[in-house]
C-alpha cells in the first residue's frame, strides 16, 4: 500500500519555526523528486519547495527562499521542510507529493506543477498567528 504521510504542522506565532516531515512507503523509489505544496483558503495550490533525492538539487519558491530548508533522509524515505521566520501568509495546508522517477526530459523547474507527481499525502495544517 502506497503511503505518503505528513506530520509536524501546528499553530505557531509569527517569527517562529516548524519542521514538517513527509514519510513515504509502499513503493520503490527509483529516482524520486519529493515536493511540498501548500494551499490557503480561497487560493490555488502552490509549489513551495522540492528536492531531487539522487543529487539533492532543490527548488524554493521566492516567497520562502531564505526561510525554508528542504532536506531528505533517503535511508528513511523521509523528507523534511524546516520553516523558520514564519509569517502570517505562510498559513496554509501543506501537502507532500512524490514523483517516483525524475523525468530528465523535463526541466527541474517543471516540478512546480502538480501533474509531475504520482502520490500525494493528506496534508498537515500550518497556522501562523500574527
Amino acid at each position: 500500500e502506497v503511503q505518503v504521510v505528513e506530520s509536524g504542522g501546528g499553530l505557531v506565532q509569527a517569527g517562529g519555526s516548524l519542521r514538517l516531515s513527509c514519510a513515504a512507503s509502499g513503493f520503490t523509489f527509483d529516482d524520486p523528486v519529493i515536493g511540498w505544496f501548500r494551499q490557503a483558503p480561497g487560493k490555488e495550490r502552490e509549489g513551495v519547495s522540492y528536492i531531487s533525492a539522487s543529487d539533492s538539487s532543490t527548488y524554493y519558491a521566492h516567497s520562502v527562499d531564505g526561510r525554508f530548508t528542504i532536506s531528505s533522509d533517503n535511508a528513511k524515505n523521509t523528507v523534511y521542510l524546516q520553516m523558520n521566520s514564519l509569517k502570517f501568509e505562510d498559513t496554509a495546508r501543506y501537502y507532500c507529493a512524490v514523483a517516483r522517477m525524475r523525468n530528465r526530459k523535463r526541466g527541474f523547474w517543471d516540478y512546480t506543477k502538480d501533474e509531475m507527481y504520482d502520490y500525494w499525502g493528506q496534508g498537515t495544517q500550518v497556522t501562523v498567528s500574527s
